[in-house]
C-alpha cells in the first residue's frame, strides 16, 4: 500500500461543504467517488480541515491509501479526468504511510474578501461579502492586533463545534489590507474552531462600521460570551488559502 498526498483547490459555492453529508452534494464525496471508480471499491480520504457550505479552497490537503501502483503524475492526469470542473488537484505526492494531512498540519492560513463600494457586483456574490458602507481599515487593523497571541476562542466559535476539549488556539498573524474596493483578512493559526475566522472577520467589519468597540474583543477572551461580538460574516467569501507542514 502507498499513500498518497493530494493539494487541490476547488469552488465551494455548489457543495454543501467539504465532508460527507446524507443526500448532500460534498467535495470529499465527489474526490471519494472518483478514487471508487480508479479501485472499484471504497477509498476513504482524509482532509487538512473541513470547509463549509460556500466555503472556497486555493490549498486544500488531503491523504488517502492505495494499492494501485501509479507515477504522481499519472495521478494527479487521472482524478483531473473524473473530477467535476469545481475541483482540481495541483498536485500529487508519495508520502511515508506516518503523513497525516490533519494531525501534521501545523498551521493554516484563510483569506477572506470584502468588496466595499456602493453597488455590488453579480458576478462574484459568491466568492466575496458586499459591504456598501465606509470601513475604517485602520481602526480594524488595531483591532486584530488585540486577536493576535493565544486564548482560549470559546466565544469565536459558532455554538454547534464538534471542537470537543479545550479551544484554546494561536493565531500568528491576521493582516487586513484595502487594495481599491477591496478588503483582504489574511489569519494564519495553528488552528480553526467552527465559524472562527468568520466571526473573527465579521467582527471587525462592525468594528469598522462603528457599530462595535475594539474593547469587545478583550471582554470575548475574558467572558467567553459570543454575543459581544460582531455578526457571523457569510461563507461565500472566505478561502483556505494554504495549508503548511513542518
Amino acid at each position: 500500500m502507498e499513500r498518497i498526498m493530494l493539494r487541490i483547490e476547488y469552488d465551494g459555492t455548489y457543495f454543501a461543504g467539504f465532508q460527507v453529508q446524507v443526500n448532500q452534494r460534498t467535495v470529499q464525496l465527489e474526490i471519494e467517488k472518483a478514487l471508487k471508480k480508479m479501485h472499484q471499491s471504497d477509498v476513504r480520504i482524509h482532509s487538512s480541515g473541513r470547509t463549509d457550505s460556500g466555503v472556497h479552497a486555493l490549498d486544500q490537503v488531503i491523504h488517502f491509501d492505495t494499492a494501485l501502483q501509479l507515477d504522481e503524475p499519472t495521478w494527479k492526469h487521472a482524478l483531473t479526468t473524473l473530477l467535476p470542473k469545481d475541483i482540481r488537484v495541483k498536485s500529487a505526492q508519495k508520502v511515508t504511510a506516518q503523513f497525516h494531512a490533519r494531525k501534521d498540519s501545523t498551521r493554516k492560513t484563510y483569506r477572506y474578501i470584502v468588496l466595499n463600494q456602493k453597488e455590488h457586483d453579480p458576478f462574484r456574490r459568491n466568492y466575496e461579502w458586499h459591504i456598501p458602507h465606509s470601513v475604517d481599515v485602520e481602526r480594524m487593523k488595531e483591532a486584530a492586533e488585540l486577536i493576535k497571541g493565544t486564548h482560549d476562542f470559546t466565544a469565536f466559535a459558532a455554538s454547534k463545534t464538534n471542537v470537543k476539549g479545550d479551544k484554546i488556539r494561536t493565531i500568528e498573524r491576521i493582516e487586513v489590507q484595502k487594495q481599491d474596493n477591496r478588503i483582504y483578512f489574511d489569519v494564519t493559526g495553528d488552528g480553526f474552531l467552527t465559524h472562527m475566522v468568520r466571526i473573527i472577520v465579521g467582527t471587525l467589519i462592525h468594528i469598522g462600521l462603528g457599530k462595535k468597540d475594539k474593547a469587545c474583543i478583550q471582554e470575548a477572551f475574558g467572558t467567553l460570551d459570543r454575543r459581544v461580538l460582531g455578526l457571523t460574516a457569510p461563507g461565500y467569501g472566505l478561502y483556505l488559502k494554504q495549508v503548511d507542514y513542518e
